[in-house]
C-alpha cells in the first residue's frame, strides 16, 4: 500500500498485536490488504469532497495524497498540488489568506484538530466557499505527524445562509432594508442623537392610488413601479440615511445625525429643514414618469414627517406619528407632505370615520350640490358642476374630507355610481321645469379605469332619458397622465358616445403636451391656484395667459376655477377665457336653488364686475 493511503484513517491497524504467520497467512493478508485499499480508495474518491493527507519536515510541506475531486472542485489536478504544496495558499482568496495561514500554523504546532470556512479562487477565476477540516495522526513507522483532511464545497450552502440572513433584514422585491432593520437603525440613531444633541427625522411615504397600477397594468407592472421607486428614493437621501420598504406601497426614510440649530432660522430647527428638503426632493423625483413595460406612468406619494426630539422621544412613537402625518397628507393634500407637529389626528377618530363611511355607502347618505358655470361673454349660467356631500347628523361633510379615504378603502366606485344616477335624475327634473343646463361630474381614478366605463355611464343616462351631449365628464390632469395610453383609449370611448370631456385642475400635474394634443378633450379647467390674485401677480398672469392660449390652440375651451374677485374676473375676460366658476358668481348650492339662478333675467356678474 502506498504511503498516502497508509496515512488515511482505517488503512492500517497500528495497534494490532503481532503473531506468528505462515506463507498462506502472508498471501491471504496481502490480498486482504489490497482489497481493503481498493475499497477505501473507492470510498474516498466517490464522495463530493477533496480528501487529502500531508506532512511537513523541516518547514517544508509534502502532499502525500489528494483525491481526484480536487479537479472538479478547484479546477487543479492532484499532480499540480502534489508538485507544489504551498500553491494551496495562493488559491485561497486574498482577503482570507492571512487567517487561513495563521490558523494552519497554530494547529500544526499544537496538534489540534483544524476546521475553517473560507473562500478560494478556482482555476477558472470563480470564487467558491469551502469548509476545510483536518486531524493530526502520529505515523509510528515514519515518526512524524501526518495531517488527514477533507474539503467540502459549501458555496451553495453559504449563499443560502447569506440569502436567509439578507431576507431577515431586507425586502426581497426592492432589496431595500425592511421594517425590522429600519427599527433597529432608528433605535441606534436616537441613542446617538441623545448623546450628541442631534436630530432624527422619519419620513413615511405611501403611494397614491397604487392599486390602480395592479388593476390596470398587472402585478408585474406594480412590482416594477415599487422597484424603480426604491431606486429613486435612495437618490433623494444622503449615504448616511436609510431607505426601507415598510410593505405594500409604503416606504420609510430615516434621516440620522442631523445637526440641530446650526444654520437654521431662529424660529426653526435644522432637522425640520432637512426633512422638508428631502420631502421636496422625493416629490421632484416623482415628477418623472415611470416606465412600466413600455407604458409611461406618473405616480405621486403622500408623505408624513416626524422628528426627534420635537415629536417623540422613542422609535415606536416616532414611527406612529409619521404614519399619522402621512394619513393627514393623503386626506388633505395627496402628493404633498405633512409634519406631525402641525397636525392633530386621532387614530380612534379615523377608525370611527372609516366605519361611518362604510355605513354611509350602504345607506347612500349623500346629497349633490351644484356650482354654476358662467359664460364670461355675457354672464349667463350655461351649466353646473355636481359636487357630492356626505350628509351626517351633524351637518354636511365636504368631499375633501372623505373622498381620499373612500379611494383608499375601495368605496369610491359605489359613491360614483350614485352620483351619476342622482345627477341624471336631477337633470330630468330640471328639464321638466324648462331648465336646459349642461351638467358636469368628476370621475375618480378608480372609476376611470374600471371595466366597461363608457357602457356603464351611457346605460345610466339612457335609463334616465338624459341626452349624453348635455353631460361633461371631468378627470384631473394627474389622473389623465398616470397612464396616458389607457386614458386616451377610455376618453375616446366616452367621447364617441357624445359626452363632453374636461381636464380638471390643469397646471397642477405633469401633462405631456404631445399626449394632451391627441386626447379628445373639449374643456381645459385652469386650477384655482393659478387664478387667485392673477390680476396682481405678474408671474401668475403670464402662466394663465399661456394656459388660455394653449387651450385655444388645441381647440379646447378654457374654463377658470375659483374666481373670487372682480379683478380676477376682469383679467380672465380680457384675456379670452370663455368659461368660469367661483364664489364670485355662486357657491355650490342645493338643487332647489338652481332654478332661481337659471331663470332670472340678467347675468350672474356682480354689477361692479359688469362695468369693467
Amino acid at each position: 500500500m502506498d504511503a498516502a493511503l497508509q496515512a488515511l484513517p482505517g488503512s492500517i491497524d497500528a495497534g494490532a498485536k503481532p503473531r506468528a504467520t505462515s506463507d498462506a497467512d502472508v498471501h491471504a493478508g496481502h490480498r486482504g490488504e489490497v482489497d481493503a485499499e481498493a475499497r477505501f480508495r473507492a470510498l474516498v474518491e466517490q464522495i463530493s469532497a477533496i480528501t487529502y493527507t500531508w506532512t511537513w519536515r523541516e518547514d517544508e510541506y509534502f502532499v502525500l495524497y489528494t483525491s481526484p475531486q480536487i479537479e472538479s472542485i478547484l479546477g487543479y489536478t492532484p499532480q499540480e498540488w502534489i508538485a507544489d504544496p504551498p500553491a494551496w495558499y495562493e488559491w485561497v482568496h486574498p482577503d482570507d489568506r492571512a487567517v487561513v495561514i495563521a490558523e494552519n500554523k497554530r494547529c500544526e504546532t499544537s496538534a489540534e484538530a483544524y476546521s475553517l470556512r473560507y473562500r478560494m479562487i478556482r482555476k477558472d477565476g470563480r470564487v467558491i466557499w469551502v469548509e476545510d477540516s483536518w486531524v493530526v495522526v502520529e505515523d509510528e513507522h515514519e515518526g512524524q505527524r501526518v495531517f488527514q483532511g477533507v474539503v467540502f464545497d459549501i458555496t451553495q450552502r453559504k449563499l443560502a445562509e447569506e440569502e436567509v440572513a439578507f431576507l431577515a433584514h431586507h425586502d426581497k422585491l426592492t432589496g431595500l432594508p425592511n421594517r425590522a432593520f429600519f427599527e433597529e437603525m432608528l433605535e441606534m440613531s436616537i441613542s446617538r442623537a441623545r448623546r450628541h444633541d442631534l436630530g432624527v427625522g422619519v419620513l413615511f411615504l405611501d403611494l397614491d392610488n397604487f392599486k390602480l397600477v395592479n388593476d390596470s397594468l398587472g402585478h408585474h407592472a406594480g412590482d416594477q413601479l415599487l422597484w424603480q421607486l426604491g431606486a429613486r428614493l435612495r437618490g433623494c437621501t444622503r449615504e448616511t440615511d436609510l431607505v426601507a420598504r415598510q410593505g405594500g406601497d409604503e416606504f420609510l426614510l430615516l434621516l440620522s445625525d442631523i445637526e440641530r440649530g446650526t444654520g437654521a432660522p431662529a424660529d426653526s430647527d435644522m432637522a425640520m429643514i432637512v426633512a422638508e428638503s428631502v420631502a421636496e426632493r422625493v416629490r421632484e423625483a416623482l415628477r418623472e414618469p415611470f416606465d412600466l413595460n413600455g407604458t409611461e406612468f406618473f405616480a405621486s406619494g403622500s408623505i408624513g414627517i416626524s422628528l426627534f426630539p420635537q415629536d417623540a422621544m422613542d422609535a415606536e412613537t416616532l414611527l406612529k406619528n409619521a404614519d399619522t402625518a402621512m394619513y393627514q397628507s393623503k386626506k388633505y393634500e395627496p402628493g404633498g407632505y405633512v409634519i406631525f407637529s402641525t397636525v392633530d389626528d386621532d387614530p380612534l377618530g379615523r377608525l370611527s370615520l372609516t366605519t361611518r363611511l362604510r355605513r354611509a355607502v350602504e345607506l347612500e347618505d349623500w346629497v349633490l350640490h351644484y356650482q354654476p358655470l358662467v359664460d364670461l361673454s355675457d354672464g349667463r349660467m350655461v351649466g353646473v358642476e355636481a359636487l357630492v356631500r356626505w350628509q351626517e347628523p351633524n351637518g354636511l361633510v365636504p368631499p375633501g374630507e372623505f373622498i381620499p379615504l373612500a379611494e383608499e378603502l375601495g368605496l369610491i366606485e359605489a359613491i360614483g355610481d350614485w352620483v351619476i344616477d342622482e345627477m341624471a335624475r336631477q337633470q330630468m327634473l330640471w328639464a321638466e321645469e324648462g331648465i336646459d343646463l349642461e351638467m358636469s361630474f368628476n370621475l375618480s381614478p378608480r372609476q376611470l379605469w374600471s371595466a366597461h366605463l363608457a357602457e356603464k355611464v351611457i346605460g345610466k343616462l339612457r335609463l334616465a332619458g338624459v341626452d349624453p351631449t348635455k353631460i361633461v365628464v371631468e378627470i384631473t390632469e394627474s389622473t389623465a397622465m398616470a397612464d396616458p395610453d389607457r386614458t386616451q383609449k377610455i376618453l375616446s370611448e366616452l367621447h364617441a358616445w357624445g359626452l363632453t370631456l374636461a381636464i380638471d385642475d390643469f397646471g397642477t400635474g405633469y401633462s405631456s403636451l404631445a399626449r394632451l394634443r391627441h386626447m379628445p378633450v373639449d374643456i381645459l379647467k385652469i386650477d384655482r391656484a393659478f387664478v387667485r390674485e392673477v390680476d396682481k401677480d405678474r408671474g401668475l398672469a403670464g402662466m394663465v395667459r399661456a394656459m388660455i392660449q394653449l387651450a385655444q390652440s388645441l381647440d379646447m375651451t378654457p374654463l377658470a376655477e375659483g374666481i373670487e374677485t372682480p379683478g380676477e374676473l376682469a383679467f380672465l375676460r380680457s384675456n379670452g377665457c370663455r368659461l368660469a366658476q367661483g364664489f364670485l358668481f355662486s357657491r355650490p348650492v342645493s338643487p332647489d336653488e338652481i332654478p332661481a339662478l337659471a331663470l332670472r333675467d340678467g347675468r350672474l356678474f356682480p354689477a361692479e364686475a359688469s362695468r369693467r
